[in-house]
């Protein structure tokens, strides 16, 4: 089937807008924003409110073009608050994982095949790595390739420094069964190192829709975290997890609020998040998986 839809201005944008019962009481104000946030972009967020079913997309609620923005707004404020948690999240996962292993197995501990389970995949992420340092301009590399010859890879504090929370991920699930993999877990408060693997997993994908500017509410997430209820503090009791919705938002922000917990207990993060849905537009918190009793979870008490 070929694409036939043409171009449409700004104006002729509004105009099918309102033709589709979208409330806009000042055409001036929704070009300004047309002409800024693409028609295409909003219509994520107008989606759910539309008969989508029929081919002109009518309007099936009540809603304003200014609440739509509002949830637009409220949709990037909550992206920039997640990316903030993971970025502090990121820094210390990498710095458990390096100095665990370090501690057993030296400087260059992620050169060594005998303590990855696959090596297949070892010879991939290596490779991967090493382009990663290549692409860095951080001065303690450069420092490293200027002084010294052999290994041709920085240390591990060095190294791992620069790779991506991608590749982090995937050189921690690739290590083998060990009491560093478990220590790393458990600086976290996780009893098993398959949960933070999965974490891990996805805060990976969490992390790269922020950084594209990607729509956290209403979306459907294809990594899902694992819900232990037998963590070190307390985080979700088994009846709060079966009331979860997995491939929701809520899920993956219990996970980011119990990891920030066993970082630094007194952060920001839990306070900030609880102020910005309580002014969520459009009631729209259950969209994104926050049950009416949420902050009575144990993970935000």
């Amino acid at each position: 089937m070929k694409y036939t839809k043409p171009f449409i201005s700004v104006p002729a944008q509004i105009a099918t807008l309102k033709q589709r019962g979208l409330i806009i009481a000042d055409d001036a104000y929704a070009e300004k924003t047309l002409s800024v946030v693409s028609f295409y972009r909003l219509r994520a967020y107008t989606y759910p409110f539309q008969d989508n079913s029929i081919s002109s997309h009518p309007f099936i609620k009540s809603v304003t073009f200014e609440e739509i923005f509002q949830l637009y707004q409220f949709d990037s404020r909550l992206r920039q608050l997640i990316f903030s948690a993971l970025e502090e999240i990121e820094i210390a996962l990498r710095t458990q994982i390096i100095y665990q292993f370090s501690k057993s197995f030296g400087s260059h501990w992620q050169l060594d095949p005998l303590i990855y389970r696959d090596t297949a995949r070892f010879a991939q992420q290596i490779q991967t790595l090493n382009e990663e340092i290549d692409r860095s301009d951080e001065t303690f590399i450069k420092h490293y390739k200027t002084k010294y010859t052999s290994p041709t890879q920085p240390p591990s504090w060095m190294s791992i420094e620069v790779a991506s929370i991608g590749l982090l991920s995937k050189i921690y699930m690739n290590l083998k069964k060990g009491s560093e993999k478990d220590a790393v877990a458990l600086y976290f408060g996780l009893k098993k190192f398959e949960v933070l693997e999965n974490w891990m997993l996805c805060f990976t994908n969490m992390r790269n829709i922020c950084a594209h500017h990607g729509r956290l509410w209403n979306r459907r997430l294809t990594a899902h975290p694992t819900l232990p209820y037998n963590t070190v503090h307390p985080f979700l009791s088994k009846n709060d997890i079966n009331n979860i919705y997995p491939n929701k938002l809520y899920a993956v922000i219990c996970c980011i609020i119990y990891t920030l917990n066993s970082i630094e207990s007194k952060n920001a993060f839990k306070q900030q998040l609880i102020e910005l849905i309580s002014n969520c537009p459009l009631k729209q918190e259950k969209e994104m998986g926050f049950s009416s009793n949420w902050q009575n979870h144990q993970v935000w008490k």
